[in-house]
């Protein structure tokens, strides 16, 4: 009994450093870096951290000496020496290599971007995405992004409703969306996989709620991707065709655009290609048939402010049938 209670202690006291060392990695941690500007982020928060860390040690240790220092009081003159030096002198040397550090990254943080172009406007609560590929026609997407990695992609960002910031802290800094004005962010995903981002700016009441998946894959892999991503829908299947003529027959089109059909609607995400995304609602439920039903009945609740109305009031089976037909659309 004596040694668990031991055995559990320690595990208790593991805890906080467990918790603390999981919060550095991650698909949405900046410590744990996938591209060349948060690469430089995290290097300069190193290097913050380890000068604090020198700052700390001296205070200590100075805090330390005066507390057992014993004999005579301090000159006037030293007194002074010990104010110029470690108030003003050291502190102000430090903060000089620091900015120093941090503004020789300015240039390459702002280095123009390769040939691709992605126009990101932050919407209340949801992401439009717009990608510009070079000698290309646009293409519609939202919610979700798709790089390639080792290229630089130049971002546009804007909005037109209140402000939001656009961050995905393991590929770059963040980057406020501002009413009026475009903004411009360079990203370089420096390894494959899959990383999340977020609004960083208080927008309304889902502002929590307000994510999105980014996937960084090979050159090939993105180019095949981004050809289909440009074609029409597919044809829909049989047993979907209920759900397609339910989602028209409910106005669904006037706000929606599914390439290919007749829902043609630009207040609300393109729903073109939903099924190939892995998340719906901005990232924040697993695309299934069974979330889009429920994001379909009670948008209210599950994203309070959103500008969608809830079709609680259809039938359960008409609901189930815009669901599934909304699953085909890869």
């Amino acid at each position: 009994m004596e040694q668990r209670t031991v055995m559990t202690g320690r595990a208790m006291r593991a805890v906080p450093l467990a918790g603390l060392l999981t919060g550095c990695g991650g698909v949405q941690s900046a410590l744990d870096p996938a591209g060349f500007e948060a690469e430089q982020v995290a290097r300069l928060f190193w290097a913050m951290l380890i000068a604090s860390g020198v700052i700390w040690v001296l205070v200590l240790g100075l805090a330390s000496y005066a507390a057992r220092r014993r004999g005579q009081p301090w000159s006037q003159q030293g007194a002074s020496r010990l104010i110029v030096w470690a108030g003003a002198v050291v502190p102000t040397l430090l903060l000089a290599v620091l900015l120093f550090y941090g503004l020789r990254l300015m240039p390459e943080l702002r280095a123009p971007g390769g040939p691709l172009r992605v126009h990101v406007e932050g919407e209340q609560f949801w992401w439009r995405v717009r990608y510009h590929p070079p000698g290309g026609a646009p293409v519609e997407s939202a919610n979700a992004l798709v790089l390639p990695v080792g290229q630089r992609v130049e971002f546009s960002l804007s909005t037109r409703d209140v402000i939001h910031s656009f961050w995905v802290p393991a590929l770059g800094g963040k980057m406020d969306m501002i009413p009026g004005r475009t903004n411009r962010l360079v990203l370089e995903p420096t390894r494959t996989g899959e990383f999340r981002g977020a609004c960083a700016e208080l927008c309304g009441a889902s502002h929590a709620l307000m994510a999105f998946t980014v996937r960084v894959v090979e050159p090939a892999e993105f180019e095949a991707w981004l050809a289909r991503e440009a074609a029409l829908a597919a044809a829909v299947e049989p047993a979907a065709q209920a759900g397609e003529a339910a989602f028209l027959a409910n106005g669904c089109g006037a706000c929606h655009s599914v390439r290919g059909t007749a829902a043609r609607g630009a207040i609300g995400p393109d729903l073109t290609h939903l099924a190939s995304r892995p998340t719906i609602g901005a990232g924040i439920l697993e695309n299934s048939a069974e979330n889009r039903a429920a994001f379909i009945a009670r948008v209210d609740q599950i994203k309070p402010s959103a500008r969608m109305p809830a079709y609680g009031t259809l039938p359960e089976t008409e609901i189930a049938a815009i669901a599934a037909w909304l699953g085909t659309l890869r």
